[in-house]
Protein backbone atom coordinates (compact mmCIF):
# COMPACT_ATOMS: atom_id res chain seq x y z
CA UNK A 1 0.00 0.00 0.00
CA UNK A 2 1.36 3.23 -1.16
CA UNK A 3 2.05 5.84 1.92
CA UNK A 4 0.21 9.52 1.30
CA UNK A 5 0.68 12.68 1.95
CA UNK A 6 -1.85 14.90 3.31
CA UNK A 7 -2.03 18.44 4.31
CA UNK A 8 -4.68 20.75 5.82
CA UNK A 9 -5.27 24.30 4.98
CA UNK A 10 -8.90 26.10 6.36
CA UNK A 11 -9.42 29.75 7.64
CA UNK A 12 -7.95 30.73 10.64
CA UNK A 13 -11.19 30.90 12.45
CA UNK A 14 -13.29 27.99 13.17
CA UNK A 15 -17.11 28.01 13.82
CA UNK A 16 -18.49 24.82 15.84
CA UNK A 17 -15.33 23.54 16.45
CA UNK A 18 -17.01 20.76 18.16
CA UNK A 19 -18.48 19.76 15.07
CA UNK A 20 -15.12 20.22 12.69
CA UNK A 21 -12.84 18.47 15.38
CA UNK A 22 -15.54 14.99 15.01
CA UNK A 23 -15.04 15.38 11.37
CA UNK A 24 -11.58 16.07 11.32
CA UNK A 25 -11.34 13.11 13.30
CA UNK A 26 -13.64 10.57 11.22
CA UNK A 27 -11.41 12.27 7.87
CA UNK A 28 -7.77 11.17 9.80
CA UNK A 29 -9.25 7.61 10.58
CA UNK A 30 -10.24 7.06 6.89
CA UNK A 31 -6.93 8.32 5.93
CA UNK A 32 -4.78 6.51 8.39
CA UNK A 33 -6.61 3.19 8.21
CA UNK A 34 -7.74 3.10 4.93
CA UNK A 35 -5.86 4.66 2.82
CA UNK A 36 -2.32 4.35 4.71
CA UNK A 37 -1.29 7.98 5.01
CA UNK A 38 1.37 8.74 7.39
CA UNK A 39 2.38 11.95 6.86
CA UNK A 40 0.41 15.06 7.73
CA UNK A 41 1.27 18.50 6.19
CA UNK A 42 0.29 21.43 8.50
CA UNK A 43 1.31 25.39 7.90
CA UNK A 44 0.00 28.40 9.78
CA UNK A 45 -1.45 28.35 13.44
CA UNK A 46 -4.74 28.77 12.50
CA UNK A 47 -7.84 27.13 14.80
CA UNK A 48 -8.44 24.85 12.10
CA UNK A 49 -4.25 23.65 12.03
CA UNK A 50 -5.11 23.14 15.95
CA UNK A 51 -7.87 20.89 15.68
CA UNK A 52 -5.93 18.84 12.84
CA UNK A 53 -2.45 18.82 14.60
CA UNK A 54 -4.84 17.76 18.29
CA UNK A 55 -6.75 14.84 15.98
CA UNK A 56 -3.42 14.00 14.02
CA UNK A 57 -0.96 13.84 17.14
CA UNK A 58 -4.30 11.66 18.95
CA UNK A 59 -3.87 9.19 16.32
CA UNK A 60 -0.08 8.51 16.80
CA UNK A 61 -0.48 6.16 19.96
CA UNK A 62 -2.15 3.58 17.75
CA UNK A 63 -0.33 4.47 14.75
CA UNK A 64 3.32 5.06 16.11
CA UNK A 65 4.82 5.98 12.52
CA UNK A 66 2.74 8.74 11.71
CA UNK A 67 4.73 11.86 11.00
CA UNK A 68 3.60 15.60 11.54
CA UNK A 69 5.58 17.97 8.95
CA UNK A 70 5.47 21.61 9.44
CA UNK A 71 6.08 23.75 6.69
CA UNK A 72 7.05 27.26 7.58
CA UNK A 73 6.90 30.86 6.51
CA UNK A 74 10.19 33.46 7.25
CA UNK A 75 8.24 34.73 10.28
CA UNK A 76 7.48 31.32 11.75
CA UNK A 77 9.39 28.64 14.23
CA UNK A 78 8.63 25.00 14.33
CA UNK A 79 9.86 22.83 17.68
CA UNK A 80 10.87 19.43 16.38
CA UNK A 81 9.52 16.65 18.26
CA UNK A 82 13.08 15.55 19.76
CA UNK A 83 13.61 18.98 21.41
CA UNK A 84 9.52 19.70 22.74
CA UNK A 85 9.82 18.18 26.08
CA UNK A 86 13.38 20.08 26.19
CA UNK A 87 12.21 23.51 25.57
CA UNK A 88 9.06 23.04 27.64
CA UNK A 89 11.03 22.74 30.59
CA UNK A 90 13.33 25.85 29.56
CA UNK A 91 10.16 27.71 28.92
CA UNK A 92 8.23 26.88 31.88
CA UNK A 93 11.41 27.67 34.09
CA UNK A 94 11.70 30.90 32.50
CA UNK A 95 8.11 32.12 32.15
CA UNK A 96 6.04 30.50 35.79
CA UNK A 97 4.17 28.33 34.45
CA UNK A 98 3.76 25.11 32.63
CA UNK A 99 4.02 25.86 28.97
CA UNK A 100 3.17 22.74 26.38
CA UNK A 101 4.94 23.69 22.45
CA UNK A 102 3.26 21.29 19.77
CA UNK A 103 6.17 19.16 18.27
CA UNK A 104 6.66 18.03 14.51
CA UNK A 105 8.73 15.34 13.28
CA UNK A 106 10.12 17.45 10.23
CA UNK A 107 9.94 21.20 9.31
CA UNK A 108 10.47 22.21 5.60
CA UNK A 109 10.84 25.02 4.38
CA UNK A 110 9.33 25.41 1.01
CA UNK A 111 11.67 27.18 -2.08
CA UNK A 112 10.00 30.62 -2.01
CA UNK A 113 10.05 30.96 1.76
CA UNK A 114 12.88 34.06 1.90
CA UNK A 115 11.74 35.85 -1.10
CA UNK A 116 7.75 35.83 -0.95
CA UNK A 117 6.97 38.51 1.03
CA UNK A 118 3.42 39.56 1.90
CA UNK A 119 2.38 36.24 0.12
CA UNK A 120 4.19 33.95 1.98
CA UNK A 121 1.28 32.61 3.74
CA UNK A 122 0.11 31.63 -0.49
CA UNK A 123 3.23 30.86 -1.34
CA UNK A 124 3.48 28.43 1.75
CA UNK A 125 -0.15 26.56 1.03
CA UNK A 126 1.16 25.98 -2.53
CA UNK A 127 3.97 24.16 -1.51
CA UNK A 128 2.20 22.06 0.63
CA UNK A 129 -0.92 21.12 -2.16
CA UNK A 130 2.01 20.29 -4.35
CA UNK A 131 4.24 18.48 -2.30
CA UNK A 132 0.47 16.44 -0.94
CA UNK A 133 -1.12 13.48 -2.51
CA UNK A 134 -4.59 14.50 -1.10
CA UNK A 135 -6.05 18.14 0.61
CA UNK A 136 -7.90 18.77 3.57
CA UNK A 137 -10.13 21.90 3.46
CA UNK A 138 -11.80 23.92 5.85
CA UNK A 139 -13.88 26.40 3.96
CA UNK A 140 -17.08 28.18 5.25
CA UNK A 141 -18.93 30.25 2.91
CA UNK A 142 -19.53 32.71 5.59
CA UNK A 143 -16.34 33.42 6.42
CA UNK A 144 -15.68 37.67 6.41
CA UNK A 145 -12.60 37.95 4.56
CA UNK A 146 -12.93 41.79 4.55
CA UNK A 147 -9.24 43.52 6.27
CA UNK A 148 -10.04 44.60 9.72
CA UNK A 149 -8.61 48.67 9.56
CA UNK A 150 -6.19 48.81 12.08
CA UNK A 151 -6.39 51.86 14.42
CA UNK A 152 -4.40 54.58 14.14
CA UNK A 153 -2.03 56.70 16.68
CA UNK A 154 -1.28 59.96 15.97
CA UNK A 155 1.60 61.09 17.54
Amino acid sequence: MKSYKVCFIGHRKVENKEKVFEEVKRVVKDLTKQEGVLEFLFGSNSEFDSICYEVVTSFMSSVPSIRRIRYTCISESCVLERERVSLEKKFSSVLGEEIHLRGFEEEVHHKTRLVAGRASYIERNKAMIDDSDLCVFYYNENYDVTPKKQAQKNL
